[in-house]
C-alpha cells in the first residue's frame, strides 16, 4: 500500500464511515490538534532523561489513548463505522493519575511560567497545544461529536500536563520558573 492516496487532492478528506469533508471542517481541525499534541508528547519523551522511564511509559499510555480519541471525533455519531470511544472511565483515569503525579510535589501558590528542563518545557508546549483543541472541539462540539467526555478528557488532560510539567522538573530538581511582576 503506498503512503499518498490521491484522495485528498481535491481540498477534502475522508472520515471513519466513508464521509468527506473539507479540510478546514472544524472536526478536522480538532482532529489535527490531536494529532499535533500527539507528535509533541513524542517529543517529549524523546527529551526524557533515562531515569523517567516511568514517566515515558505514561505518556506512550496517553498517545494511545489519543488516537483512540482522534478516532471518537473522526466518525461522526450516525457512521456505521465501530470504534472506541472515549468514556467516562478515561477521564476519571485522567483525574487519578493527576492525583498521583502531583501528591510529591510542593503546593502551587504561585503561578509559574513554562520552562525549566526541555521535558518540563515541551509538555508545557503540548498542555498548550491541548488547551487549543479543547477548544477546537468545543466551539463546535454540537457538529463533532455528542460524547461529552471527549471535551471533558481534554480538560482533564491539559491539567495532567501541567502536573507532568512540574513533575518533570521536580524530578530533575530543577525549580518551576516563577511568575513575577
Amino acid at each position: 500500500m503506498k503512503i499518498y492516496t490521491r484522495t485528498g487532492d481535491d481540498g477534502t478528506t475522508g472520515l471513519f464511515g466513508g464521509d468527506r469533508v473539507p479540510k478546514y471542517h472544524p472536526r478536522i481541525e480538532a482532529m489535527g490538534a490531536v494529532d499535533e499534541l500527539n507528535a509533541a508528547l513524542g517529543t517529549v519523551c524523546a527529551t526524557l532523561p533515562a531515569q523517567s522511564e516511568a514517566m515515558c511509559s505514561f505518556i506512550m499510555r496517553l498517545q494511545h489513548e489519543l488516537f483512540t480519541l482522534g478516532a471518537d471525533i473522526a466518525t461522526p455519531a450516525d457512521s456505521r463505522a465501530k470504534v472506541p470511544r472515549i468514556e467516562e472511565e478515561h477521564v476519571q483515569a485522567l483525574e487519578k493519575a493527576i492525583d498521583d503525579w502531583d501528591a510529591t510535589l510542593e503546593r502551587l501558590q504561585y503561578f509559574i511560567l513554562p520552562g525549566g528542563t526541555q521535558a518540563a518545557s515541551t509538555l508545557h508546549l503540548a498542555r498548550a497545544i491541548c488547551r487549543r483543541a479543547e477548544r477546537s472541539l468545543a466551539e463546535h462540539l454540537d457538529i463533532i461529536s455528542p460524547n461529552s467526555y471527549v471535551l471533558q478528557y481534554l480538560n482533564r488532560l491539559s491539567d495532567l500536563l501541567f502536573v507532568l510539567a512540574r513533575r518533570a522538573n521536580h524530578d530533575a530538581d530543577i525549580p518551576d520558573v516563577r511568575w513575577t511582576q
